[in-house]
């Protein structure tokens, strides 16, 4: 077994919309990013790499790399995920904390669990999405941009 941690932020820009676990939320801005800019896909791309010591999503996936400008995070997810079945390693487990002002994010967490299991290929009960506000302190408080932070455990098989 093998444990990884990963973490994105980005700061919101213009736009309508946050792509988040592979769903699209209204929103009352977007983020500033080379692809689709879905933080939670994104600290789930380093923390799944993390866990089989494979580098991070920017060396896989850089942003001076035209071919990845507006790409959805989800196929990052299956490349890695790919990867680590042939590393002779399979998904556990995925914990995803959110970290944001608004918006609320309740109506969608039962469809990104399920999104990111499919991407993960395990089982929504295998997937927790949390989120939480940072009170108003700092530049989530400020409603600069978000964070997200994931653990993910992969176990080696035969």
């Amino acid at each position: 077994m093998r444990i990884g941690f990963g973490v994105d932020v980005h700061r919101f820009a213009p736009g309508d919309r946050l792509m988040l676990g592979g769903v699209e939320v209204p929103a009352p801005y977007g983020v500033e990013a080379h692809s689709d800019g879905d933080v939670i896909l994104h600290a789930l791309c380093d923390a799944l790499l993390g866990a089989a010591a494979l580098g991070d999503i920017g060396e896989h996936f850089p942003d001076t790399d035209a071919q990845w400008r507006n790409e959805p995070s989800g196929r990052f997810v299956e490349r890695i995920v790919e990867l680590l079945s042939q590393q002779s390693f399979r998904v556990v487990n995925v914990d995803v904390s959110l970290l944001l002002e608004t918006p609320k994010i309740a109506p969608y967490k039962r469809t990104m669990r399920e999104n990111i299991a499919a991407l993960c290929r395990i089982a929504p009960e295998a997937v927790s999405i949390k989120a939480t506000t940072s009170e108003q302190i700092g530049f989530v408080g400020r409603k600069e941009g978000l964070a997200a932070y994931c653990v993910c455990l992969i176990e080696e098989v035969s």
